[in-house]
């Protein structure tokens, strides 16, 4: 099934996909596939695989909050605009948070897309 929001909690070798409504809660969970390589850009390419994998695990969600520290937000976001514009406009924010619960990390979504949703009907958002 599919819901309308969903948040993602990110680093560089794992990430958590959390789709919800008020009632239910589905979890996806992405992982890196490592391979060590003496090729020149392997972990670029490994790490470009991995973001391509979180994008296609978004597909069909329309407001997605993308969690995790600076740099792997960063990284996923450049990523994200350069390699797939079309989830970028999925993406409503980017939030810098440390590694919470599954729970906690609802409870923080429900919270932001109450605000953001607020301010859409306001005509202030972005």
């Amino acid at each position: 099934m599919t819901y309308f929001h969903a948040v993602v909690w990110t680093d560089h070798q794992h990430a958590q996909v959390l789709q919800f409504d008020r009632e239910h809660v589905e979890g996806h969970k992405v992982k890196a596939h490592l391979t060590q390589t003496r090729q020149h850009g392997s972990q670029v390419r490994a790490e470009h695989d991995f973001f391509s994998e979180l994008c296609d695990a978004l597909r069909g969600i329309t407001e997605v909050v993308v969690t995790g520290s600076n740099t792997s937000l960063a990284d996923f976001r450049h990523y994200v605009e350069k390699h797939r514009p079309a989830v970028s406009k999925q993406v409503v924010g980017w939030e810098t948070v440390d590694h919470p619960t599954d729970g906690q990390l609802v409870a923080f979504a429900r919270q932001y897309f109450d605000r953001y949703d607020r301010l859409a009907h306001t005509g202030n958002v972005n």
